[in-house]
């Protein structure tokens, strides 16, 4: 059932924030964010060893992703309802043992359709974050300052979580030479990891108490889920089929089609898993397709350019021929980036504005992946695109959430915060399953063992992955015109979206 929205309540001028009764808190969840940053950055740098573990082309890696991406994409907006429903804290130990038991699945898994799966539903993690803030703002809100110590606690587990990346990409490289390539032996650390979050949250975080009193929207979320997989399912045909198949088009037109059906179905319901009259806002919709086609560079982008490092220029003619080590420099240097553009997003913001300084983030992904069409020949103009892009992807992701609480109803904040996160990975998804596309390719080698049918990818498919992802940048920053002036600040003037 639809709840009244209490009344706003904030930190005024002189109010003391009451940190101390969240901070024991924020530093167990910190240990979940540490862990969701490993899960995103140790496997990038292993990608190559994982193909030829499991005797697959490069181009398949990616829909390892498309597929952790699509299951993520369907996990936020149902877990984080039923975070409302059940309780924040229960939902969220039970999509961490859900992670965990993935990952050791990860570990034992020697084919390409157990790996598949296992992979896949490691994608609950993407729920962590919101559940985790969900909880800081209801015990901040019984303080009576929810917005000062929600934004400096999503700061925090923003910074483990990046921070997480870091550490795991590096650590992933380094481990994998290490174990003397032991493959199995090193993908038992993000497991253990996992594992000890489990811990973390049933003894460190307790339970907020509250319920809405609202019931699941399961058929919200079987539109949904039938209407999604149908899409990708076409995708899917195409890589296998080629364009020529009816499969293709006919799974993408009934995809298209159930999510209609989605969207008759939720404006009805009282309690929607997505509100669209809440999306549809002048100052919401804009945030939300941002968010949608940033997905496709910071997720959909990462395995391609793993394998673009580890491609050897002396065999093929390009790619930097990087160790899985090297590669892991790469990351985190990419990563620091991030966190140095999500650190720099305040002072922008309160200097510019909001809008203002989430159009020149949007412009710097745009810029920094447009640079990799011209120069991607050595290590050190790789590095000078990626700390480009990085620092608007930084931003980006410190911003687009609280953006889009800024911009909702009261009643509405988690949904909208969350919607961001689901929708970000469904761009994800999608990119990565079109860029599997873009990037097979027979190479034929031109050095040693010229002759032999190669499994790495073709220059001109990384040169579309590049070209896609700055394009859309470009196009996020033109679509965030359309937001009111001033409807992203702290204080907003809001009316209540009438209840059904």
């Amino acid at each position: 059932m639809s709840q009244k929205p209490p009344p706003a309540t904030g930190a005024t001028p002189g109010t003391p924030v009451r940190w101390g009764a969240v901070a024991g808190i924020v530093g167990f969840l910190a240990i979940v964010e540490l862990t969701s940053g490993m899960l995103q950055g140790y496997y990038t740098p292993l990608m190559t060893d994982i193909a030829r573990h499991l005797g697959i082309h490069d181009a398949d890696v990616n829909w390892f992703e498309a597929a952790q991406l699509l299951v993520s994409a369907l996990a936020v907006p149902l877990l984080a309802s039923m975070g409302d429903i059940f309780g924040h804290k229960r939902i969220l130990l039970y999509s961490t043992i859900i992670t965990a038991a993935a990952s050791w699945a990860v570990v034992f898994s020697g084919n390409f359709t157990t790996f598949l799966l296992a992979w896949a539903l490691q994608g609950f993690y993407a729920v962590w974050l919101p559940l985790e803030i969900a909880l800081v703002f209801s015990r901040a809100r019984k303080l009576g300052t929810p917005g000062p110590i929600t934004r400096r606690a999503a700061g925090l587990l923003v910074g483990a979580l990046e921070a997480g990346v870091i550490a795991g990409a590096l650590l992933g490289g380094a481990l994998i030479t290490s174990f003397g390539g032991n493959l199995a032996l090193t993908l038992t650390i993000p497991a253990i990891a996992t594992t000890l979050c489990i811990f973390a949250v049933a003894f460190g975080v307790p339970d907020g108490g509250e319920r809405n009193g609202a019931k699941i929207d399961t058929g919200g979320f079987a539109y949904l889920a039938v209407g999604l997989l149908l899409l990708s399912g076409g995708l899917s045909f195409l890589r296998i089929n080629g364009p020529a198949s009816p499969l293709v088009w006919g799974s993408m037109a009934a995809g298209c089609a159930v999510l209609y059906l989605f969207y008759r179905h939720e404006t009805k319901q009282s309690d929607p898993l997505i509100d669209f009259t809440v999306l549809f806002q002048r100052s919401m919709w804009p945030l939300q397709l941002t968010a949608g086609l940033f997905g496709v560079s910071v997720l959909g982008a990462q395995i391609p350019m793993s394998t673009f490092a580890r491609t050897d220029p002396a065999v093929y003619g390009y790619g930097l021929g990087l160790s899985a080590s090297s590669v892991s420099i790469i990351i985190g240097v990419y990563v620091l980036s991030l966190l140095v553009g999500a650190l720099l997003f305040p002072t922008g913001a309160r200097l510019a504005g909001t809008r203002p300084t989430l159009i020149i983030a949007s412009t710097l992904v745009g810029i920094g992946y447009l640079m990799f069409l011209p120069l991607h020949g050595s290590l050190g103009q790789v590095l000078l695109n990626m700390m480009v892009a990085g620092l608007g992807s930084g931003a980006l992701v410190a911003a687009l959430p609280a953006a889009a609480a800024a911009a909702a109803p009261f009643h509405r904040t988690g949904m909208a915060t969350g919607l961001t996160n689901a929708v970000k990975t469904i761009g994800g998804s999608f990119a990565s399953a079109v860029f599997g596309l873009a990037l097979v390719g027979h190479v034929v080698a031109s050095g040693p063992g010229a002759g032999a049918e190669s499994t790495a990818a073709p220059l001109a498919g990384y040169m579309t992955v590049w070209a896609i992802c700055g394009m859309t940048a470009i196009i996020c920053a033109m679509i965030l015109l359309v937001v009111p002036r001033g409807a992203l600040e702290d204080v907003p003037e809001q009316s209540p979206i009438p209840t059904r």
